[in-house]
């Protein structure tokens, strides 16, 4: 017997659910309060149950399936093409109950709390990045309106921070001169908060193999290796690793019309945070590394951002190969794209 489907739209506090009966095609729509949706779904015969892939979603996916259910998370691509013009939170259980049952819909895989932990720990990383950048960025202009240039990049303004600041002790107020120590505090604390982040992270590389196989590829490192296992979930959701590179964004456009196609730029789609990581790890890599055969000609015949972008997509079908298949990293599988020294 074919399960019901049901499709739920989740909120804060109210969730819709639409359903059609499979046998007298009735369509039933419910509205629930959060504390009620555990309770009905655990007297709910097993049914597969669709979710748009949105903030707490799989929170709300681990906890169906604990009950029983099916349960798959929906692209929002997948579901937006279905939604009604006047937008409802019905209209949105109704789309995600129709794209669900869609042959083409692009699924998401669900995530376990330790690889949301881990996503967790990656942004505030980042989030304490641009706070740094942005409190370095307001000492430079603050110190440049009273005729001091300090250098550009972290590491060079600490270099050059004491000594800025003790040729304007004399010229500056004092009142001043203790604020612009205490923002230089502040970048410092970051640092430290920084530094604690990624002693969290190395500590959870160790302790998953799946990042450590990851980290054994070249240009793969600490960040690299756990975003992409935390982020990926479950690399059997992607068929192939073309398919994954296409899920970064690691593919060209396509448009055409008559029979002719033109492939453009980067879809630049999928995880911005990944893909800057992969792109930032190509760069390394042909800056860093002996240059193999394969690189060479493409520097030669295409733009240096062509042939990063090139490298970022292999390392990305690497990456879905070693989790999909369940195996150490292979350099002689690998092509020899690259030699390290």
């Amino acid at each position: 017997m074919k399960s019901t489907v049901i499709g739920m739209d989740i909120a804060k506090l109210v969730f819709q659910l639409h359903t059609v009966d499979p046998h007298s095609g009735e369509i039933i729509r419910t509205k629930l309060r959060r504390a009620a949706v555990l309770p009905f779904f655990a007297q709910h015969a097993p049914a597969l149950v669709a979710i748009e892939a949105c903030g707490s979603a799989h929170y709300w996916a681990r906890q169906l399936r604990a009950l029983g259910h099916t349960v798959r998370l929906l692209a929002p691509k997948s579901v937006r093409p279905f939604v009604r013009a006047n937008k409802t939170d019905a209209a949105d259980a109704q789309a995600i109950w129709t794209a669900v049952q869609q042959p083409e819909a692009h699924l998401v895989a669900m995530k376990t709390e330790a690889q949301q932990a881990i996503l967790t720990l990656h942004r505030m990383r980042a989030q304490l990045l641009k706070f740094r950048v942005m409190q370095a960025n307001a000492l430079r202009g603050f110190l440049y309106e009273f005729g001091t240039v300090l250098p550009a990049g972290h590491a060079a303004l600490a270099k050059a921070w004491p000594a800025a600041l003790a040729g304007l002790v004399e010229q500056l107020p004092a009142m001043l001169i203790d604020s612009l120590r205490e923002q230089w505090l502040r970048v410092q604390q970051m640092d430290a908060e920084i530094a604690k982040l990624e002693r969290r992270l190395a500590s959870a590389l160790r302790a998953n193999e799946q990042c450590q196989q990851l980290a054994a590829i070249p240009g793969v490192g600490l960040l690299t290796a756990t975003a992409a296992v935390a982020t990926i979930g479950d690399a059997s959701t992607f068929k192939s690793g073309r398919a994954f590179a296409a899920w970064l964004g690691l593919v060209p456009r396509q448009t055409g019309t008559g029979g002719r196609v033109r492939q453009l730029g980067l879809s630049k789609r999928g995880d911005i945070y990944l893909r800057t990581l992969l792109m930032h790890a190509a760069r390394a890599i042909i800056a860093r590394s002996t240059r193999s055969p394969w690189v060479t000609g493409l520097l030669q015949r295409r733009p240096y951002n062509v042939a990063v972008a090139a490298l970022a997509n292999k390392l990305a079908r690497t990456i879905w190969a070693v989790l999909a298949h369940q195996r150490t990293f292979d350099p002689a599988a690998f092509n020899a794209a690259y030699t390290i020294d």
